[in-house]
């Protein structure tokens, strides 16, 4: 038995149940969910209102957990450090980076969090990223998320990483990106990484339209206008 809480983060993605079931039965115990909520720092934020103790696991409503993954082995956030991002496997170009991967949080951080794109990029206190891979991400359960997920990474790192990342890692993952070609969906996912790119280069000078990244019917919209209405909900 883990000495923390968990929570499934979900919106809208196809297989967020049997994912919930998968993150329950191997970290052993309740692993609460929110789903649906409107607005990706209000959902954040209200991760830390459905948690009993201080620091919780969170995953997104996409993450496949490693079955060998060991809860009872995690060491609890030292003074300082607001989160710890073990790494995931990316499905559709083979990188393994802290994108979409599982998350060790304070709620006390949560709930001070600033403003920033990346959202919990905003956390106050030191993040921490773990060498070590938890899970798959499995953002390509559609057209519509693949090509989602693409845009939105692609679109933040080419405006410059919120998390102190070297410009240089940063174009190698977007090259990785656009060369998706692995998996379901790799094509939708190569697509969004591109005009995520462009978009980054679009609003350059209108900083307030990067917020469009984590606004959901934006980004549908913008899905169906390039590649016709195919996004599955799930």
């Amino acid at each position: 038995m883990s000495l923390f809480d968990a929570v499934l983060l979900s919106y809208d993605e196809p297989m967020a149940n049997s994912l919930h079931a998968r993150l329950q039965r191997t970290l052993g115990g309740t692993v609460k969910r929110l789903h649906g909520v409107y607005g990706m720092r209000r959902a954040y934020r209200l991760c830390a209102e459905v948690v009993d103790r201080e620091q919780f696991f969170l995953a997104d409503g996409d993450f496949a957990i490693d079955n060998g993954f060991d809860a009872t082995g995690v060491e609890p956030l030292e003074e300082g450090v607001s989160m710890r991002v073990w790494q995931a496997v990316n499905p559709v170009n083979g990188l393994s980076y802290g994108y979409g991967g599982l998350k060790l949080i304070r709620r006390s951080a949560l709930r001070e969090m600033g403003e920033a794109v990346d959202v919990l990029a905003a956390l106050p206190g030191r993040i921490e990223f773990a060498p070590h891979i938890a899970g798959i991400t499995r953002f390509n359960q559609s057209p519509f998320h693949a090509w989602k997920a693409g845009f939105r990474e692609c679109a933040m790192l080419a405006r410059g990483s919120e998390y102190g990342m070297a410009d240089g890692d940063a174009r190698t993952r977007i090259e990785a990106w656009t060369d998706s070609h692995e998996g379901e969906f790799a094509d939708y996912a190569a697509a969004g990484a591109r005009e995520g790119v462009a978009f980054a280069h679009e609003a350059a000078r209108r900083a307030k339209r990067f917020d469009h990244l984590n606004d959901p019917e934006w980004l549908r919209e913008r899905f169906s206008v390039s590649h016709g209405d195919r996004a599955v909900s799930g």
